[in-house]
């Protein structure tokens, strides 16, 4: 097996020394994130890599490189060079749902090295707020007598949020229009100007038009209510039993990369994450700092690997395609 198919963040990283690798690094370091600027996975990179800037004394410079439900930004990574100067933001959309619905990707999950998962935030299904809708039984309700009328917008064909929206129908036995995006920060907007009739996207990205009175959040995907809008119900609550979607988001880079300079972004990663002002606003965004085990490359390899895992189960048992 060559370096670039060595499997996801050896646990042997654990165990390198947690000090910066000597003249590393020496330049600027790229991140790409495979979505639009604003959404979920572009706020949380550039807050956790500007912490890891002052670290480091380099800067991490973000690249914002969408398409085809991450792949675009994800194959570009993995083709890289791995010397630790590219980064990925890795995904839900090009780590776990993108190789198992998609046969002919230009690369393999293998193709990638964890480095930290960073954040959790949770899907809602959100409407305009003067929308007729005023809770998630009334939206499923008119959605199941007219199958195919209503639409609803996601992150993109392929992205974490279509894949919640999919579930939705399955579990729901609704049938809506699915009308991708290209990110949640585009798809929220076109909700706000009556384009669309109802959105699943992330907290994060809504709660700025949902603050301001422009939205309704009718249900959130998660098991517990978020304390930043108590007042929004869980799809539990809302009728919907044990339905959830989240998008979540860390860092990978191309397979390969020395172990030192590794060990040096894992060190200066986990400092980030460990810092109660980078905590404080990942909360204040909408999303959930990831638990410490998942903040570790190991931990964040055996993730993903479970999100996989669960994502050809859902996909083979409700019949998802992509368009």
């Amino acid at each position: 097996m060559t370096p670039r198919r060595a499997l996801l963040a050896a646990p042997a990283l654990l165990l390198a020394p947690r000090a910066r690798a000597a003249g590393w690094p020496d330049r600027p370091i790229r991140v790409v994130v495979p979505y639009a600027p604003g959404t979920n996975s572009d706020v949380q990179t550039r807050l956790v890599t500007a912490h890891m800037t002052t670290t480091l004394g380099q800067p991490f410079v973000v690249e914002n490189r969408a398409g085809a439900g991450g792949s675009v930004g994800a194959e570009a990574v993995a083709k890289s060079r791995a010397d630790g100067y590219t980064l990925l933001t890795g995904s839900n959309g090009p780590l776990a749902i993108n190789p198992a619905l998609q046969p002919r990707l230009g690369y393999a999950v293998a193709d990638f090295t964890a480095i930290g998962m960073i954040s959790r935030a949770s899907h809602t299904i959100s409407v305009r707020a003067d929308a007729p809708w005023r809770t998630l039984a009334e939206f499923i309700a008119a959605a199941r007598a007219e199958p195919g009328k209503l639409s609803m917008g996601s992150s993109g064909t392929g992205s974490a949020t279509h894949f919640t929206l999919e579930m939705l129908q399955a579990q729901a036995g609704i049938r809506v229009t699915h009308v991708p995006y290209r990110g949640s920060s585009v798809a929220v907007p076109d909700l706000v100007a009556g384009n669309v009739a109802s959105v699943c996207c992330e907290l994060t990205t809504v709660l700025p038009t949902l603050r301001g009175g422009l939205t309704r959040v009718l249900a959130l995907a998660a098991d517990q209510r978020s304390p930043l809008v108590p007042e929004v119900v869980t799809a539990t609550e809302a009728g919907l039993a044990g339905f959830s979607g989240a998008s979540w988001v860390g860092l990978v880079a191309p397979a390969g990369v020395p172990a030192e300079a590794m060990a040096t972004l894992a060190s200066a990663f986990q400092a980030a994450m460990a810092d109660a002002t980078v905590q404080a606003r990942t909360r204040e965004a909408g999303a959930d700092p990831a638990p410490a085990v998942e903040q570790t490359p190991a931990g964040f390899t055996a993730f993903i690997q479970r999100e996989a895992a669960r994502v050809r189960e859902v996909a083979q048992a409700s019949g998802m395609k992509l368009e």
